[in-house]
């Protein structure tokens, strides 16, 4: 599910080229500024174009759906004064959730977790500037984004988002973020639940391979749950002032859906863990009942398999060798036996 980066032993720093399996799709560049009376959304083919049309007294929003052009980073970079390190970990997917503070914007990565239309749960990095009067926003593609919603009450005016600056215009981002990893949970739960009832109405069912499919994948969006409830800290807690403090009471409730969100992907890990005893327990269970009747079924035809040894001899004195009912006689023989021996376990409670 994670994209992981492969790291060349020695190289420069902040040196930017796209990894092996990046997308050579050209970035689609929208921006979108407003302000509490006008809005005006462009999407724009370069980057020159789009530079030339930010009002630095507006709400400026740009968002880049795809790496296909790293020339576009580098004039973002120049034009506003980005640090290379921070663009390097742009390009570079699987970048763990965190906030670095420079002088005039704060670098936010973030990883955005959703189901595609498959239902299948695709994770996608979002890398954020925040300036004063500037958010630039940076996806792996831009086939989907979890920012939708946001765009919509942009358009509408809905809430206070159009009278705020770009720091709630960050908060809404984030929150839109750790929102959307409520459904992911769901669906995952769903799952569990139906594997649960499956290994109650069928002990001898072989689930190990979801469980230990599922229990990846909680820890792994664990990894991403774990640095968004630092990330929102640190927002909380920064110095610069790009974050206002009636927005610092919004990151709050962030901060609180992400110790939510924790709480239930512990919760998750817990009830696999649970799964996973109770189905090595059934199988240990079911493997005891059959051991134990076999066990009654040996003990049954140990007597048996005497008398049968014994009368199977043939030495020529045995008494009831000549005897006219003695076949029939040994046959009775070890049905009593037999039915005894059923009898007495079953009194024991051993059947």
């Amino acid at each position: 599910m994670l994209k992981r980066r492969k790291i060349v032993p020695g190289e420069s720093p902040g040196l930017l080229k796209f990894p092996a399996n990046a997308p050579n799709e050209p970035p689609v560049i929208t921006l979108i500024e407003y302000c509490a009376d006008s809005l005006e959304e462009k999407t724009h083919a370069n980057c020159d174009e789009l530079l030339t049309h930010i009002n630095n007294d507006l709400v400026s929003w740009i968002n880049i759906d795809g790496w296909g052009d790293l020339s576009v980073l580098r004039q973002l970079g120049e034009r506003f004064n980005l640090h290379p390190l921070a663009l390097e970990d742009v390009v570079n997917a699987g970048q763990r959730p965190k906030v670095e503070q420079y002088d005039d914007y704060l670098f936010i990565v973030a990883q955005m977790l959703y189901l595609d239309k498959k239902g299948e749960i695709e994770v996608e990095q979002l890398s954020m500037f925040l300036g004063k009067t500037f958010l630039i926003t940076l996806q792996e593609e831009g086939s989907f984004d979890v920012f939708e919603p946001v765009r919509q009450r942009i358009r509408s005016a809905k809430g206070r988002i159009r009278k705020a600056g770009t720091d709630y215009l960050a908060y809404a981002l984030i929150d839109s973020i750790i929102d959307h990893y409520y459904p992911v949970l769901e669906s995952i739960g769903s799952e569990i639940d139906a594997i649960e009832d499956e290994l109650i109405d069928k002990p001898l069912a072989r689930p190990v391979g979801s469980l230990h499919g599922h229990k990846r994948t909680l820890t792994q969006i664990r990894r991403m749950v774990w640095p968004m409830r630092d990330v929102t800290n640190l927002l909380l807690h920064e110095e610069p002032g790009l974050i206002r403090p009636e927005t610092k009471i919004y990151l709050r409730d962030c901060y609180d859906h992400s110790v939510q969100l924790m709480d239930l992907v512990e919760s998750y890990r817990d009830v696999l863990s649970g799964l996973t005893e109770v189905h090595i327990s059934s199988i240990g269970l079911r493997t005891n009942e059959i051991m134990r009747v076999l066990t009654v079924i040996s003990s049954v035809f140990i007597p048996l398999t005497f008398i049968a040894g014994v009368y199977g001899m043939n030495f020529a004195h045995m008494p009831e060798l000549a005897h006219p009912y003695g076949y029939p006689a040994c046959l009775l023989l070890m049905l009593i036996v037999a039915i005894g021996q059923l009898i007495y376990f079953k009194k024991r409670h051993w059947l």
